[in-house]
């Protein structure tokens, strides 16, 4: 669903879905497994849950046998879910192809009741979704067995978890993943986990080694660069595969690596995984140009030196379109319009230009004509949140939710800080606000804090007097953390947003 309403790149994500499960079906795949973020919005549309839908229908139902079973109780595999069975054990359902999943951080459960898109297919018989944790304070994952012949596979899940709470799990000792009762080692032990791989903080990541030695593979999902090659972990002793995403969704560097599924196959405790490039992904080239770095072309000070530079980045531009002919030739399955990225360095002196004007000369040749160019210079960061919020717009949709709220109140005066409701909780309740559209997500919230307030109260026996509770209460601190959270929903929608407060 991703860029869905784009004229040009609008049917791109459901094109390569509709190849990889076709490429299930050629290879006579036993099942399908999927590493989270099947859609990219946490709602996604009618449109693209009917494409998802259909797909899935079309090449997962049949009458070819299922040729593998399910040893473990799945009452407890798939506890969440109303039918707690897998579905081609279900007599009301013919599949011949299961699909198993858990949920990303797009398509994560949310509100109320818990629910998620993934639900939606798991209710309708189409998906298998597990790795579902309800507990916030530990983790005990129970696997799904599998046996086909003499192959025993112990298929083990977490669903996307923010990184930082299942940090602090993992620290605390409060993650147990169980082993099978017999002959536990005899197990193929796969482990999928949809979390940050890359270090983007002290604490917002999942370093392998805090996983279990006894695995055999880990598939790691969430992060979009394709690494699908088995990367041993010298520590652990287990292999890791990081299969990417299946559509371009940043123009960055890792984007622009090949897409690539995986065929894995597994005998015993010996694994295979065989590498199938996407042939529908559309193409993606990316460059950087450093304009100081070429004072036999231009400097600063020349005439028309704008001039010299747009032509410089108008031949860049085109030695990648070239490019692009050539590797698409022969293949009648890739797009035909290429996603084109020139990044360029002009520090030194050097002035940017229009690159709307520039761009409209590539308007008929790439699937991204607004963004070909993207101009940077280097200069000494300003850690205040008005220079943070000044950046290119590119980098501010870089920045997360969660991050500003938590700046907003590193930098707040003391008489705008929150007294009863938590920085951590008041960023993730906002995040899901803004990125997910839980219109109830800070209410929800607000709620929670006050009965957990009206508890402590009671607790303590406080005297129901307006003086005694605002005293307990730290003089109202509910009522001003009411009016800060106003104030700090107005500021991200004025600066973070761009829009006026009654969008």
């Amino acid at each position: 669903g991703y860029l869905e309403k784009d004229a040009i790149r609008g049917n791109d994500t459901f094109v390569t879905f509709d190849e990889i499960m076709k490429q299930a079906v050629q290879n006579e795949v036993d099942f399908v497994l999927l590493g989270g973020d099947l859609f990219h919005d946490n709602k996604p549309s009618r449109k693209t849950m009917h494409c998802c839908m259909e797909v899935m229908r079309k090449y997962c139902m049949g009458d070819r046998p299922i040729v593998f079973e399910i040893l473990s109780d799945q009452a407890v595999n798939f506890s969440h879910s109303k039918f707690p069975w897998v579905n081609y054990l279900d007599s009301n359902l013919n599949i011949s192809i299961p699909v198993f999943s858990v949920h990303g951080n797009h398509d994560d459960p949310t509100g109320a009741d818990g629910l998620c898109a993934i639900d939606l297919l798991s209710c309708a018989g189409l998906i298998n979704h597990f790795g579902r944790s309800r507990s916030v304070e530990k983790l005990e994952i129970s696997p799904v067995l599998l046996k086909k012949g003499n192959t025993r596979i112990a298929l083990y899940g977490i669903g996307s978890i923010p990184d930082e709470r299942l940090y602090r799990m993992f620290i605390n000792n409060q993650v147990t993943m169980l082993r099978p009762r017999e002959d536990e080692d005899g197990w193929f032990n796969l482990f999928v986990i949809h979390q940050n791989r890359s270090k983007h903080g002290a604490t917002n990541y999942i370093p392998e080694q805090f996983l279990d030695d006894f695995l055999d593979l880990v598939v790691w999902g969430h992060e979009h660069e394709c690494k699908i090659a088995p990367v041993r972990n010298e520590q652990q002793l287990f292999y890791v595969t990081q299969p990417g995403s299946s559509v371009i969704t940043s123009l960055s560097p890792g984007e622009a690596v090949k897409k690539h599924i995986g065929l894995l196959r597994v005998k015993g405790k010996k694994m295979n995984l065989q590498k199938i490039p996407l042939q529908t992904v559309r193409q993606f080239f990316i460059q950087d140009v450093t304009l100081s770095e070429h004072p036999d072309l231009f400097s600063p000070e020349q005439p028309n030196v704008m001039l010299k530079v747009m032509a410089f980045c108008q031949e860049k531009v085109e030695e990648m379109l070239e490019e692009a002919e050539r590797q698409r030739l022969g293949n009648s399955l890739t797009p035909e319009k290429p996603l084109i990225r020139l990044r360029v360095d002009y520090s030194g002196g050097f002035e940017a230009f229009n690159t709307m004007r520039f761009s409209q000369k590539f308007v008929d040749q790439v699937a991204n004509p607004k963004e070909i160019l993207h101009f940077i210079r280097h200069r000494e960061a300003k850690d205040n949140i008005k220079a943070i919020l000044s950046r290119p717009t590119s980098e501010v949709l870089q920045l997360r939710v969660e991050d500003l709220v938590k700046e907003y109140f590193q930098k707040a005066e003391k008489n705008v800080q929150l007294s009863l409701l938590t920085e951590q909780g008041m960023g993730k309740a906002v995040q899901e606000f803004v990125d997910k559209e839980e219109k109830d997500a800070i209410e929800e919230l607000i709620k929670y804090q006050l009965e957990k307030t009206q508890r402590f109260l009671r607790e303590r026996r406080v005297e129901a007097t307006e003086e005694k509770i605002d005293e307990e209460v730290k003089g109202r601190a509910f009522k001003e953390d009411l009016f800060i959270i106003s104030k700090l929903l107005h500021y991200l929608q004025t600066s973070y947003l761009g829009v006026d407060s009654g969008s």
